[in-house]
């Protein structure tokens, strides 16, 4: 109150300082004779010696510190100094904001440490380092996720090049097309930092490091609390955030343009959202909480405001529904270089961060789950524990469920035998209250709710509830929460598996063990019931059965593991066409169900679930760390598995430790961390492909984004895994130096790979070398796809080399929409002519012409070509050409099939082919001369329309028929090729 008094007095003192003489005359005289603020006016005989502090002294006396800075501000404009009444408003504003954002500090400068029995606080900045926040993720609608940010089917996830990485401060900058958001939605999974972000952002402006021109005031709404708010206006959310009753709401009313409402949890929120009549306008107006948050979504009330929104995926449908207009955001989690960063901050300690970070990277699985903040705080925490009890840090759980199990048992001390009795019967009251909550989608529970299951504050386990005095109307009600939502949705699945007691069994105010509901609830929404779930399967697992019946005396019961594996081979199901149930492959949409069984752990469960299948085919995914070490567990154990394909899916969260620094520190970041392994963002799924168990024979990677480190752990695979016979890539990301790693592994002795696909964009042709160096050295490798590859001149020059080195075994050679022209057939012609294990070579699609046929042909006809397929489709050949052909045709012995489909030869030509057709030495049995013009001509009754019965390779069925049913070979129409029919009855054209 001092300082406010202080401030105000220095306020007038200063407006009065600066008036003249003449006007502060006029000033007294008007104070005198006015009656402000309903008290009346000053006596003229006490103003009309008053000096200037006098002057002040007697309006804060007479009228009260703010009434007499408003009292001064009228009389300024009522005598016309409309200069001073502005400057001396201003000047209150800035006390206002400035007193302001000094509570703002105290108040988020602290947060409350729960790793600690006495829940003492830590400085905020001492806990927060930065987090990877991506701007502009894939159509956040379609997606869901919670532990782990895991993605739907999305047809439309092709590759990161649409997102990047922001940081708080760039969140309301202009985007690419200049425009300001003025709705953020913040996203993120279960514990990955929202909460603690949004306080981050209050706190940060609090102290003028963050927006501090852009907003005058930041208010923050916590909707959990609001859950307990019946009614209210958008008037009283600024007076919540005040620090008392005497908030200058006009003031803040008049810049609405200036004010930024953070929303924090909006999936916390039990209300529905539906109601889009009856909004409110006016900041002042009372109604109902939901219409007023409905309101400000919709912007019907103070429309030129910010809003920052954060959320779970899992409600963003129901957050769409409000929003006008927003762009989006997700939390990754922290970097490589930030769990470092707060493993030192959390311990303090140098010794014991540098003990636990050594421990926990030596667990991959620990490691990965600590992107996410609360699973960091949790294994930071448990290991913190047994490091001062001096136990094993091995025994820490590699699953979420297992810390948090692990976490949970580090908070019982031992008890006698009657307070385990008490102990068991507190645990069975929370884990009915946690399902409680989940079903009727409640997180704040009053007293009377506890009381409901028997809970007491006192009696209930230590940090499992947070106490907080909530505002209710007028009354004070005392509400309680877990300390995180996640943990209500473990104890929600504790509650499923415990065993039950008589007394249980006839308690009706505790919910249903219906199990099959539950996943029946969970396989239609996919939203709020996903963790539960989760930790459903977690729980089963029996090393934590053990841990709950030596910790908790409770125990957990198998039966509903039948439940569980039945759920799982249906969901699999629902995802294959009708047409494909019984059969061996699986198409993955969602990786939910491989969650589940990689809580659960148990390998057998996995190989139950997924042991009708040889194929798994994932497609469309954002898998993040989590996801993929859930998918590489199911791959693991999938014993039976042939063929792995993954297409149009990215591997999010590599370790962007060195990306987000700024160019400078990049330097000092490589030296520091030159010795240090770099994992690729494939690393977990090529370590489980290598185990001696997994017999895979095709691994089918497209449009994935991998890297030079992804073809790095690729080849380790290829060195390790003598079964991987078929590999396809089709990735325009991983570059020279990727392919050069990956062809150290197809050098490899041990590499058994007899097909190789490397597909559009993946090669370019400074990486033709180290290819042509695999078709020296590999003796398994027969087939090589390199269609949409840019090669260039020396790329075919140094892959000819390779190919005609006596020791290459390739028998076939796709080179299809390469770009390649006349002037490297020269090259392939050298190779025809000396390679004898070439048999199959596919050209088409470039721009081979006429001069390039021609070389061609000049290898075809050496006696050592060993050719029996060419395609040459669609590369712009005319009748030149036949000649050629129909000489080469006469000669080679070994030719069987060729295509020249797409080109208009005309009569003269199609009759020199022929020519060749009809010689003795052709041993040609099928010719491919469909053509689009020649279709066309057809309907058109042109009798130079050669396309016969067979397929037409690149027309819809409907018009293949079409053509079949009413056009065959005849002596009248075609007279050429009816005679090389008769000739060889044998030879197939289409």
């Amino acid at each position: 109150m001092g300082n406010q008094s202080s401030r105000i007095s220095d306020l007038l003192v200063h407006a009065l300082d600066n008036l003249s003489q003449g006007d502060f005359k006029r000033f007294k005289d008007k104070l005198s004779h006015s009656a402000l603020k309903g008290k009346g006016n000053i006596p003229q005989g006490c103003l009309d010696n008053a000096k200037r502090i006098d002057t002040k002294n007697l309006l804060m006396k007479f009228y009260g510190g703010e009434a007499a800075v408003d009292v001064t501000i009228d009389v300024f404009t009522q005598i016309n100094l409309r200069d001073s009444a502005a400057k001396l408003k201003e000047g209150k504003e800035k006390g206002y904001r400035k007193k302001y954002k000094e509570d703002v500090k105290n108040k988020y400068e602290v947060i409350q440490n729960m790793t600690s029995l006495t829940t003492d606080n830590v400085i905020l900045n001492r806990r927060y380092p930065k987090l990877i926040i991506l701007d502009n993720p894939h159509h956040a609608k379609e997606r869901e996720h919670e532990i782990m940010a895991m993605s739907r089917r999305d047809k439309e996830i092709k590759t990161k090049q649409d997102c990047s990485v922001v940081t708080i401060d760039t969140l309301f900058t202009r985007d690419k097309q200049g425009q300001t958001p003025q709705t953020v939605v913040l996203l993120g999974a279960a514990g990955i930092g929202k909460t603690m972000t949004a306080r981050k952002i209050m706190y940060d402006w609090a102290v003028g490091e963050l927006y501090k021109k852009k907003f005058d005031y930041v208010f923050y709404i916590n909707c959990r609390e609001t859950n307990l708010i019946e009614q209210g206006s958008v008037v009283d959310v600024i007076f919540k955030n005040w620090p008392n009753t005497n908030a200058p709401v006009n003031e803040i009313l008049m810049k609405p343009e200036k004010l930024l409402f953070i929303i924090d949890g909006f999936d916390e929120l039990r209300f529905s959202f539906d109601q889009t009549e009856n909004l409110c306008a006016d900041p002042w107006e009372k109604k109902p909480v939901d219409i007023i948050l409905s309101s400000l979504f919709r912007k019907t009330i103070l429309p030129q405001s910010y809003l920052l929104i954060t959320s779970r995926p899992t409600a963003l449908e129901k957050l769409l529904q409000c929003l006008e207009c927003s762009c989006y955001a997700e939390i990754l989690g922290f970097s490589e270089a930030d769990r470092k960063e707060y493993f030192h901050k959390f311990f303090g300690n140098k010794n014991q961060a540098r003990q636990a970070l050594q421990f926990v990277k030596a667990n991959d699985i620990l490691f990965a789950m600590c992107f996410i903040p609360i699973m960091c705080w949790i294994i930071c925490t448990v290991v913190k524990q047994q490091l001062e009890k001096g136990e094993d840090l091995a025994q820490t759980s590699k699953s979420v469920t297992g810390v948090y199990l692990l976490y949970l048992s580090s908070l019982v001390k031992p008890v006698s035998s009657n307070l385990k009795q008490h102990m068991q019967a507190n645990l069975r009251g929370l884990c009915s209250l946690a399902a409680y909550g989940v079903w009727k989608r409640k997180i704040v529970f009053e007293e009377a709710e506890l009381k409901k299951f028997g809970l007491n504050q006192a009696d209930s386990f230590p940090l499992s509830l947070n106490k907080d005095i909530f505002q209710k109307d007028i009354d004070c009600v005392n509400a309680y929460s877990f300390i995180h939502l996640s943990f209500q949705e473990f104890f929600a699945a504790l509650f499923y598996v415990l065993e039950e007691d008589e007394e249980t069994m006839e308690d009706s105010g505790t919910p249903k063990k219906d199990v099959k509901t539950l996943l029946e609830n969970y396989g239609n929404s996919r939203n709020y019931l996903m963790l539960t779930v989760r930790f459903l399967f977690g729980l089963l697992n029996e090393e934590r059965r053990q841990i709950m019946e030596e910790t908790f005396s409770c125990k957990i019961s198998p039966k509903i593991k039948p439940d569980l594996l039945k759920w799982v081979q249906t969901s699999q199901q629902k995802y294959l066409p009708l047409s494909n149930v019984h059969q061996e492959t699986c198409h993955i949409y969602n990786l939910e169900e491989f969650h589940c069984m990689f809580e659960m752990n148990e390998e057998n469960f996995v190989k139950s679930a997924l042991g009708h299948f040889t194929a798994l085919t994932l497609d469309s995914n954002k898998l993040t760390q989590m996801d993929q070490m859930a998918f590489s567990f199911c791959v693991k154990n999938c014993h039976r598995l042939e063929s792995l394909c993954i297409s149009y899916c990215t591997f999010a969260f590599e370790d962007h430790g060195e990306d987000v620094l700024p160019r400078r520190q990049k330097w000092l970041y490589q030296i520091q961390h030159w010795d240090e392994p770099k994992h690729s963002s494939i690393y977990l799924l090529c370590h489980v492909l290598k185990d001696p168990n997994c017999k895979l024979k095709k691994l089918e990677l497209v449009n994935c984004s991998l890297t030079a480190a992804c073809c790095r752990d690729l080849s380790s695979v290829l060195s390790t895994k003598p079964t991987l016979t078929e590999l396809s890539l089709a990735d325009k990301v991983p570059g020279n130096s990727g392919i050069k790693l990956l062809c150290e592994g197809l050098k490899h002795p041990n590499c058994k790979v007899q097909k190789l696909r490397l597909e559009y964009g993946c090669i370019a042709g400074a990486a033709c070398g180290d290819l042509a160096a695999v078709l020296r050295t590999n003796q398994s490798l027969i087939e090589l796809n390199l269609n949409g590859n840019k090669l260039g001149d020396s790329g075919v020059q140094r892959l000819c080399e390779g190919l005609k080195h006596p020791s290459c075994k390739l028998q076939r050679l796709c080179l299809f929409h390469c770009k390649l022209t006349d002037a490297h057939c020269g090259a392939l012609s050298s190779v025809l002519s000396t390679s004898q294990s070439l048999t199959e070579l596919g050209l088409g699609s470039n721009k081979v012409g006429d001069p390039g046929v021609q070389l061609l042909c000049e290898g075809l006809k050496q006696p050592n070509c060993r050719l029996q397929i060419l395609n040459l489709s669609l590369c712009e050949l005319t009748a030149a050409c036949c000649g050629d052909l129909a000489s080469a045709l006469s000669t080679n012995q070994t030719l069987t099939e060729l295509n020249i489909g797409g080109h208009s030869l005309g009569a003269s030509g199609v009759q020199r082919l022929c020519e060749g057709l009809k010689h003795p030495n052709c041993k040609l049995q099928k010719l491919g001369l469909w053509s689009y013009d020649i279709i066309a001509d057809l309907y058109a009754g042109d009798s130079r329309a050669m396309v016969l019965c067979g397929g037409l390779r690149f027309v819809s069925c409907d018009l293949r028929n079409l053509l079949v049913n009413c056009f065959d070979v005849s002596e009248e129409k075609h007279p050429e090729l009816f005679a090389v029919k008769k000739i060889k009855p044998e030879l197939y054209i289409w």
